[in-house]
């Protein structure tokens, strides 16, 4: 258990220190879901077989809705995954004076929620293909990154930040319920969805 919360906690740190870096990089709304995309495929392949690779508390309560984690070990992952990205936000914090920061909490919004919740629906249906094994385990990374990336893109197309990841809104500094109700329900139907189909 010890090996799969380190796994945890460096792997969101590492994917929100990115996703903040690449926020200094011209047009972030383009770069940002390519870089999480990318970041999110190495830790698929590379501490998948520990963890899991969430690295995102709505990734583990979907996981958790569909009983493919304890609600114990579900718990520890949320809590680490956190901390994770508090620990981006004070190494980003520290390194870097051309990023702009959020203020913490923002303005509740009910575009917000239904654009992360669309943004997650896609994302958590690509996990779940995973999760299931019916993509072959080769491809495993580039269809979870993919996957994000597509979702971060239509919940930016929608309107919101496009963050799917309520520990990454703990580095980016916005925080809010409604982009964190969407990413959960969004994650948790998605997860559902793909599960019903399969079955």
């Amino acid at each position: 258990m010890p090996q799969k919360l380190v796994a945890e906690f460096f792997g969101t740190t590492t994917l929100a220190f990115a996703i903040l870096a690449s926020l200094s990089i011209p047009n972030p709304l383009i770069s940002t879901p390519i870089v999480a995309g990318l970041v999110l495929m190495l830790f698929v392949y590379s501490i998948s077989a520990i963890s899991a690779s969430h690295l995102n508390p709505a990734v583990t309560v979907g996981a958790w809705a569909i009983r493919k984690i304890t609600t114990k070990e579900a718990a520890l992952y949320v809590v680490v995954q956190c901390l994770g990205g508090f620990a981006a936000y004070v190494l980003a914090f520290n390194l870097f004076t051309d990023v702009t920061f959020g203020s913490g909490l923002v303005p509740e919004s009910y575009t917000d929620f239904f654009a992360e919740l669309i943004g997650m629906v896609v994302f958590s249906f690509g996990i779940a293909s995973v999760i299931y094994k019916k993509t072959n385990e080769t491809a495993s990374g580039l269809v979870i990154g993919g996957s994000l990336t597509l979702g971060m893109l239509l919940a930016l197309a929608a309107g919101s930040f496009g963050i799917l990841n309520p520990a990454v809104g703990i580095a980016i500094g916005m925080v809010s319920l409604s982009n964190i109700a969407g990413a959960l329900l969004g994650s948790i139907i998605g997860m559902h969805l793909y599960r019903h189909l399969v079955r």
